[in-house]
């Protein structure tokens, strides 16, 4: 079932439960969010982030995600992560997207604010849900020249009252592309945030929060959780190994089967912790 996300957060984020937001790659890891979600009975949120935005046009990921999602017994959304202009999204859009993000985090809060405002119309426009970004998260990667910016409570309240949105990400001392878990969430910042917010809260970067911090976060409005390391971390070390063990496997198909079932173990893993059982 095709969806956007926006019952969808509030409804998980009502309940203290978080959806996580899977970045997929293709037909592979997107199966399998999807069992995972109808064997749960949970959402699945399929999403494309910039490196596969990169290496493929949005129209055949959406063209495969959109069937991938009609086909299924549980809702699915399919959302583009960190599009940087208006460009972006109205593509995402064209190519059968049901939700987008907007990242004007490298912009002052009213610049912000005012390209978030065009862009809400549009998606107003086609039903499509947008999640916007306050602050800025950092990236755990050197060539990344991402300062952090931990969100601000009045910046917060400008972009509520400026912009309907469906999901608000926030910098709390996350971080894009841990590898292990060594983020510190702020959690004093965290309530303040929530305290003024209507709307869910989204994080980013969730492989490198550590599990007891993540349950704790459960009680703050937080509608949606983006996962990707862990996932990507999982397929590459399972290949890697498969690959030495089995030197002379070149049939694709083969070659997939047993990271496909390291990922299902991860994804499962995460919904868990996210309170889906």
């Amino acid at each position: 079932m095709l969806v956007n996300m926006k019952n969808m957060l509030r409804d998980a984020a009502s309940n203290q439960q978080i959806v996580p937001g899977f970045n997929v790659f293709g037909y592979e890891d997107a199966k399998i969010v999807i069992e995972v979600a109808e064997e749960l009975g949970a959402p699945a949120l399929l999403m494309t982030n910039r490196d596969a935005a990169g290496f493929m046009d949005l129209k055949y990921y959406g063209a495969l995600y959109k069937i991938m999602a009609q086909e299924s017994t549980t809702q699915v959304c399919i959302h583009l992560d960190h599009g940087k202009s208006k460009e972006e999204v109205v593509k995402a859009i064209q190519a059968g997207y049901t939700s987008v993000m907007y990242d004007g985090s490298a912009l002052p809060i009213e610049e912000n604010i005012q390209h978030s405002k065009v862009i809400a119309d549009i998606c107003r426009a086609c039903d499509v849900s947008l999640e916007v970004e306050v602050g800025c998260v950092s990236y755990n990667e050197p060539h990344l020249k991402v300062e952090e910016r931990l969100t601000e409570v009045e910046d917060m309240e400008k972009m509520i009252e400026g912009v309907e949105v469906d999901g608000i990400a926030v910098a709390v001392g996350n971080v894009h592309k841990m590898q292990e878990q060594k983020a510190v969430i702020d959690f004093v910042r965290l309530k303040n945030i929530y305290d003024v917010s209507d709307v869910p809260l989204v994080i980013h970067g969730t492989t490198g929060i550590p599990d007891e911090q993540i349950i704790k976060m459960r009680q703050y409005g937080i509608g949606k959780m983006n996962v990707g390391t862990a996932v990507r971390m999982a397929f590459g070390h399972t290949l890697r190994e498969f690959t030495i063990q089995n030197p002379n496997v070149f049939d694709r198909i083969e070659l997939v089967q047993k990271p496909m079932e390291e990922m299902k173990k991860v994804i499962r893993d995460k919904y868990n912790l996210l309170g889906w059982s």
